[in-house]
């Protein structure tokens, strides 16, 4: 019997949070058969949850801010590694990531791929630093075979942007894993009763996710629903802020902040109404976790959201940072639990047609495999 050569992969990646989630589903749903996966990631990863699912994984001290002697150190260290394992490909994930993976790659030769998980430019962020990024993107595109775009969103982006030639961007969607989430059973202990009508939010307590839009949007709506209880599923940089706010608006008693949990969906069990005010969204996989949950949605109308989201089909869509409009949006579907029932019934058809993980591994494998097959021809 003749062994097939297994491609190896080496995934670089820095950001935690959405990305940390996309990589444990696709080394899941990956072919194990005809890909040989290897993980280096920052160290606020959960690290020892990759390690049966890739052949190894390396941890690298990175942080979020440029720094160029930081950064240079990132870049030498990861290009000894590339050497080390002499990859295939070189899969990038997320833009400092992307930008320190693909430098280490000049003058190596290595077939990459990048996936941005949404731009850097369309951050909120002021216009001279938004012209920066562009440019890097840009440049840095020139040493790229493929960039992924997970959300038809972000492929218009870089098109309008003009950030490559369209033949380097693809649109692969993001996906969720539905057995794993549909079959969760995990019990967890809620701080509220049962008569609660509970809100929440997933993601990191940071900026982008304008967790501060959230408390306002709570402080409104328990003014006029006194059982609602508010739930943010996730932890960062703003959390002691978001408690000081709380504390100071008599709301402590009725919010709740997990910290990172394990199976974040077992919260979204307990939510009435799912929520994601994002400032800025590449995709935004809680948005299809949510569907799954057969959750009314009520998101920002930003990026990618609109293109998960359909204003009075799965969700309601509101304007960036107008937390009034978020608070009656959700008071409204308090009252209203036929639209309510409804539009988790839309959502989780949706969700089960579209953002399938195992789509998106085959998809971006079938990419990996054309690559490699079209510079042996």
């Amino acid at each position: 019997m003749t062994l097939v050569k297994k491609i190896r992969i080496i995934h670089f990646a820095q950001s935690n949070g959405g990305v940390e989630r996309y990589l444990y589903t696709y080394f899941k749903y990956s072919n194990k058969e005809l890909f040989d996966n290897v993980l280096i990631c920052a160290d606020t990863f959960e690290f020892q949850k990759f390690a049966s699912l890739v052949s190894d994984v390396t941890i690298l001290p990175l942080k979020r801010e440029i720094s160029i002697k930081d950064d240079l150190i990132s870049i030498l260290k990861v290009r000894r590694i590339i050497k080390k394992y002499e990859p295939d490909i070189l899969y990038c994930h997320s833009s400092k990531a992307g930008a320190i993976g693909r430098i280490a790659n000049m003058g190596l030769n290595l077939k990459c791929i990048y996936n941005p998980h949404g731009w850097s430019f369309n951050m909120k962020v002021s216009e001279q630093k938004k012209a920066l990024y562009i440019i890097i993107e840009k440049l840095l595109s020139l040493f790229t075979d493929k960039i992924i775009c997970i959300s038809e969103a972000e492929f218009i982006s870089a098109r309008q942007k003009k950030i490559c030639v369209p033949e380097k961007l693809c649109i692969i969607n993001n996906g969720i894993d539905l057995d794993e989430r549909e079959n969760s059973s995990e019990n967890i202990d809620v701080k509220w009763s049962e008569d609660a009508f509970v809100v929440g939010m997933v993601g990191r307590i940071s900026p982008q996710k304008a967790p501060d839009i959230f408390i306002r949007a709570a402080n409104i709506i328990h003014k006029k629903i006194p059982q609602a209880h508010f739930v943010i599923i996730g932890d960062g940089e703003q959390r002691e802020e978001i408690e000081k706010y709380a504390e100071q608006h008599s709301l402590s008693q009725c919010l709740t902040i997990t910290g990172w949990v394990n199976n974040p969906i077992m919260w979204m069990k307990t939510l009435n109404v799912g929520v994601l005010l994002s400032r800025w969204e590449g995709f935004g996989l809680v948005l299809a976790e949510y569907m799954l949950c057969k959750l009314p949605i009520v998101a920002t109308n930003v990026d990618a959201i609109p293109y998960v989201v359909e204003n009075n089909k799965n969700g309601i869509l509101v304007e960036k940072d107008d937390y009034k409009a978020v608070a009656e949006a959700i008071i409204g579907l308090f009252y209203n639990n036929e639209l309510r029932n409804s539009m988790g019934e839309y959502g989780y058809k949706c969700v089960k047609e579209l953002y399938s993980a195992s789509r998106m591994v085959k998809d971006t494998e079938k990419l990996v495999s054309c690559l490699l097959h079209n510079d042996n021809n």
